[in-house]
């Protein structure tokens, strides 16, 4: 879907900007790293929806970025497609036991690539869409109620609030665009994104209540809004 962000992580240069080119043409956006150390910073830094992670990469192998990122809760549902120039069998089989959610053996094909990444984050979607509650730490949403609870109290919300709350909560940590939100909230596309601005606002005064950790709806700068928890000290 449009604005959903993808970290690219190769050392070859070339391979990095021929994939992210690719992606750009089909409305994602990217991000490049090119050994596993920073690949590793980026990811939680960046929550990206996807990772496509080569295997041999300089200062931390593809295995231990895998390892590391479905091992820790922040990046677990982080969905992973491994690139691989090498033949062995065990090196997929390796990489899917830590939790990687599809690989591809390099030389690939772009559209072969690029077709991965489109069913994978459609897959994503369907689920997160099927959930009927979503809890993140103190936030409750309950869909089929529409109710919203933050530490105990209920948030009183207008209808289209709860379902900015509700795409920004089911994608919580990962970047929401201006122009998704607008079509997925209004069934509008290509239209002013003003409309998102003035609502996100109005959610944001009534999500606050002077606690630590607070809810906070980041604004991403020409990229869109992410949900996240979010120390003031």
């Amino acid at each position: 879907m449009k604005g959903q962000r993808i970290l690219v992580v190769d050392d070859e240069k070339g391979i990095q900007e021929i994939v992210s080119q690719a992606l750009k043409r089909r409305g994602y956006d990217t991000l490049n790293a090119a050994d596993g150390d920073t690949a590793l910073d980026m990811a939680f830094t960046a929550k990206p929806d996807l990772i496509i992670l080569d295997l041999m990469l300089p200062r931390m192998d593809g295995w231990e970025v895998c390892r590391r990122l479905k091992s820790n809760k922040e990046t677990a549902s982080i969905p992973i497609i491994m690139l691989t120039a090498r033949r062995e069998e065990t090196d997929v089989v390796e990489g899917l036991e830590l939790g990687a959610d599809d690989y591809i053996k390099k030389p690939f094909s772009l559209v072969e690539l690029t077709a991965r990444v489109g069913a994978i984050l459609r897959r994503v979607q369907i689920a997160d869409e099927s959930q009927q509650r979503v809890e993140e730490g103190d936030l409750i949403l309950d869909f089929e109620s529409q109710t919203a609870i933050l530490r105990q109290s209920l948030l009183d919300l207008s209808p289209t609030e709860f379902r900015i709350l509700e795409l920004l909560a089911r994608r919580f940590g990962r970047t929401v665009s201006r122009d998704e939100m607008l079509g997925r909230i209004w069934n509008l596309y290509g239209g002013d994104t003003r409309t998102v601005d003035v609502h996100i606002s109005r959610l944001r005064k009534k999500i606050e209540d002077g606690r630590e950790p607070a809810l906070t709806i980041q604004t991403l700068r020409s990229r869109g809004y992410r949900l996240t928890w979010e120390k003031q000290s």
